[in-house]
């Protein structure tokens, strides 16, 4: 597996949500987070709702829902939250919230307020935590983002992908570029403290030079932070579906005319190194380029996708880490997480089980969210490497020492695999750390795979995508 492809899977989270399954009996919530310190949780909602669906998104989220069923799902979140909140021992202290999707600015203004009346009767103290909110061009509306300011909204991140159409709609995402800008204004005026821009590389057609129209347009709203994704290709996503030329991975063609500049590129869609496929090596070749150019306009890598301006402060909103921090999800789609246990409702790509789970959770009796549904319990095996992927992935490595205080193991001997990395020029010790080095961060999603373990790694095989 780590001799294959730089691109098996993104790791946000350990385990995958396709290693979760029913949990049978259901444990209570009271009992689930009876032993675990709340005084501090993250705070996530989900909305899983969406003007449309980008080809490249596996989200769990429905296109233009009707009117009523946003409605009814503001309803059953209210009372989830109630229910959430009294097992949780009755106002849980919430330290950042986070809200995401689909794309939570597909509700109205109005609807926006009601929804930050539920956290804030959670338990979010609103304007005094770290607060983020995912947008998209078409939604980013004044009115929308106004509701966001007011509310305290500290972190807007509005997925761009690419500042040319044609790329964008390659992408399966049918948007116009005066849209984008009008949308990264109207973010700026509200004077939200940090934007972050998605953006996508190994799109079919793109280009070194296409690439850097789109980092050189992304800059010029000096946005706090930047994400760059690699383009995925899953089951049952619109690109999934869709008949396009594909490489032996399964993603597009690389090459191919550049929208830029009219001409083919000769940087790339011939084949890379003997056996490499040249999709990957479009992406890799991607990858370098936007690292080096966002490094070169002052930006500090924090992990293979992210990217956050120097001049910040390094204690500015921390970022979360599952393998430290308690997180409690309300909402279909929403996850959780314990030192013990992550849970969640059922997942879905499918239009159809998409739409089959969420009406499943609006029909629901208030007495259902007292429980767990879904989820994946750790042992004391799996809470190591929790522990270590989630910490080795991250630009700043692992802490052995913190590792020995909560282990009373060292990383070396619980893991072996850090010599094959290190022996790799992938792993170096800096600074009392074990860190990735260049070519350790560009293989993140080699690597996270390869650290997966037997059981979760037959678990997520034997998940039937629907």
């Amino acid at each position: 597996m780590i001799d294959g492809s730089p691109y098996q899977g993104y790791l946000y989270a350990y385990p995958h949500k396709t290693a979760y399954r029913p949990l049978r009996p259901r444990p209570a919530l009271r009992d689930v987070w009876s032993a675990e310190p709340t005084d501090a949780l993250m705070l996530y909602l989900h909305l899983p709702f969406c003007e449309m669906r980008c080809g490249f998104c596996n989200l769990f989220t429905r296109a233009n829902p009707p009117a009523e069923q946003v409605r009814a799902y503001l309803d059953q979140l209210r009372r989830q939250a109630a229910r959430v909140r009294e097992a949780l021992g009755g106002r849980p202290g919430i330290a950042r919230l986070a809200v995401g999707g689909g794309t939570p600015t597909y509700l109205t203004a109005g609807e926006l307020t009601e929804m930050f009346d539920i956290v804030a009767d959670f338990g979010a103290p609103l304007g005094a935590v770290p607060t983020a909110v995912e947008t998209s061009p078409a939604t980013a509306t004044d009115d929308r983002i106004a509701v966001l300011a007011e509310r305290g909204t500290t972190r807007v991140s509005i997925g761009v992908q690419s500042f040319l159409d044609a790329e964008a709609h390659a992408a399966g995402r049918p948007q116009k570029r005066a849209e984008v800008e009008r949308a990264l204004a109207t973010i700026r005026a509200h004077d939200i403290p940090v934007l972050n821009l998605d953006l996508i590389y190994g799109i079919g057609g793109q280009t070194a030079r296409t690439w850097a129209h789109s980092l050189d347009a992304a800059l010029a709203w000096r946005p706090e932070e930047v994400f760059l994704y690699p383009l995925y290709v899953r089951p049952l996503t619109g690109l999934g579906r869709r008949v396009l030329p594909l490489s032996a991975a399964g993603g597009p063609a690389p090459g191919g005319p550049d929208p830029a500049v009219g001409g083919p590129d000769p940087g790339f869609g011939g084949p890379g190194a003997a056996g490499e496929d040249p999709w990957d090596a479009q992406r890799l070749a991607l990858y370098r380029q936007g690292r080096d150019h966002l490094r070169a306009a002052g930006y500090r890598q924090l992990s293979m996708r992210h990217f956050r301006r120097a001049d910040l402060p390094d204690d500015d909103a921390p970022d979360y880490s599952c393998q430290d921090d308690g997180m409690v999800g309300l909402g279909c789609g929403a996850r959780s997480y314990t030192a013990d246990l992550h849970y969640s409702f059922d997942y879905a790509v499918g239009i159809g089980q998409v739409r089959a789970i969420i009406d499943d959770y609006l029909r629901r009796p208030a007495a259902d969210f007292d429980h767990a549904e879904v989820g994946f319990r750790l042992d004391g095996t799996e809470k190591r490497r929790r522990w270590l992927v989630k910490s080795l992935l991250r630009a700043e490595g692992l802490d052995p020492a913190a590792y020995r205080d909560r282990f009373a193991a060292d990383p070396g001997d619980d893991f072996p695999q850090l010599d094959i990395l290190a022996g790799r020029g992938w792993l170096r010790r800096d600074a009392g750390r074990l860190a990735l080095t260049d070519a350790g961060v560009e293989r993140s999603d080699a690597i996270g795979p390869w650290l997966v373990s037997g059981p979760v790694r037959a678990a997520m095989a034997e998940h039937v995508p629907r």
